[in-house]
């Protein structure tokens, strides 16, 4: 269950970023070729998060494609999986770009006084 090591790296940020202050929600952009599930991510996030500035946090994952190119076509394809031939041309000389990012792109925090969750 690699979701445990993501939802540590993603409170690891949040906290970074938090400075403290008691967050209410984030969203998280992750590339669709780490395979996150979300329901384990979730789970994973609720336990880590326990006891942190981000007790009770809602987490959103955006899922984020990969893009496949063809050296022989010159088509770009997003992918969610990688592939090892151009679904245009059937060639095999592709490149995979991307697909891979975890990045933090929003938090909101919660008022002050307000309980988590």
């Amino acid at each position: 269950m690699h979701e445990l090591g993501i939802a540590e790296a993603v409170l690891d940020a949040l906290e970074r970023r938090a400075g403290g202050r008691p967050v209410a929600s984030a969203r998280v952009r992750v590339g669709a070729l780490l395979h996150v599930h979300e329901a384990s991510f979730a789970q994973s996030f609720a336990l880590v998060a326990e006891g942190s500035v981000a007790a009770g946090a809602a987490v959103e994952l955006v899922v984020v494609p990969a893009e496949l190119a063809c050296r022989a076509c010159g088509r770009t394809s997003p992918v969610t999986e990688p592939m090892a031939s151009c679904p245009a041309c059937g060639a095999v000389a592709v490149e995979l770009r991307g697909g891979d990012e975890l990045v933090l792109e929003r938090l909101a925090y919660r008022p002050a006084g307000q309980p988590a969750g």
